[in-house]
């Protein structure tokens, strides 16, 4: 695996960039949100919590969420393409999940959510294809 910083012409003027700093962002964005108000965050995810205690688990996963996004912060800062790539695309698992969770708690019914989780990891995909056709292996 190339892990050499390799400034090339990855950076500003690349869709796959500014798709990756934007996903990256929104699930900080998300976090943050889980930290501060973890029933709105919960509730936005597509699952209530029952009680205060409950809120805990919304703050744990509030930070799980930030350090997801911010690990991308790092490599892009750095153009760090392939590494972004890699790291970008195995993430793809959280929101696939995430789709999966909800079906199997609220049903097929809550079309809401599951295209918020299902449609995020789609669009993973299509910038993970991105992030990847640009590299170039040497």
């Amino acid at each position: 695996m190339n892990t050499e910083i390799n400034q090339g012409k990855w950076g500003f003027r690349s869709v796959s960039y500014w798709l990756t700093l934007l996903l990256a962002l929104g699930i900080i964005f998300v976090g943050i949100r889980f930290l501060i108000a973890p029933f709105a965050g919960a509730t936005g995810f597509g699952i209530n919590l029952a009680d205060a205690h409950d809120a805990a688990y919304g703050r744990i996963k509030g930070i799980r969420d930030i350090f997801s996004g911010v690990v991308l912060l790092p490599l892009l800062w750095m153009r760090m393409r392939y590494a972004a790539a890699w790291v970008f695309t195995t993430a793809i698992i959280v929101p696939f999940t995430d789709g999966l969770i909800i079906l199997a708690g609220n049903g097929a019914g809550d079309v809401q959510h599951l295209l918020i989780h299902w449609g995020t990891a789609f669009v993973m995909a299509i910038t993970s294809i991105l992030l990847f056709r640009g590299v170039r292996r040497g």
